[in-house]
């Protein structure tokens, strides 16, 4: 008997959805050591910069410890949204599958006002 698949899913991507967030916590792990290690680096530079008597506006951090911590940036935007889950579907159709038309349209009707006319305007012989 066949399987049902929906359109665009497939058992392979089940089984893929596992090794991402493995792979994401990793990245973010490693960004976050990388970031540790640049902000120390950055530390370590300004206590030389203060023995040294050289702390002032013209010296700035190094460019390796810079390229360091936007690689840790990059690191971790990417770590992140290889963990993020799945998307869900918003299309109006994915919506309605899961309500009822009593669910969806809940709203009330117009109101009839058709019986309060010979009241308010007359019988129309005026």
């Amino acid at each position: 008997m066949a399987e049902r698949v929906q359109f665009g899913h497939s058992r392979a991507a089940d089984a893929v959805t596992t090794m991402p967030s493995l792979l994401g916590r990793s990245l973010i792990l490693i960004a976050g050591l990388t970031l540790f290690h640049g902000a120390f680096s950055t530390y370590e530079n300004l206590s030389q910069l203060k023995a040294l008597g050289r702390l002032g506006t013209e010296h700035r951090m190094p460019w390796d410890t810079a390229i360091e911590l936007l690689g840790a940036l990059i690191l971790f935007i990417i770590g992140a949204t290889v963990n993020a889950p799945r998307l869900n579907e918003i299309t109006w159709s994915s919506q309605m599958a899961k309500l009822s038309i009593d669910e969806m349209d809940s709203r009330m009707s117009f109101a009839s006002v058709n019986h309060r006319g010979k009241r308010l305007f007359g019988n129309g012989s005026n």
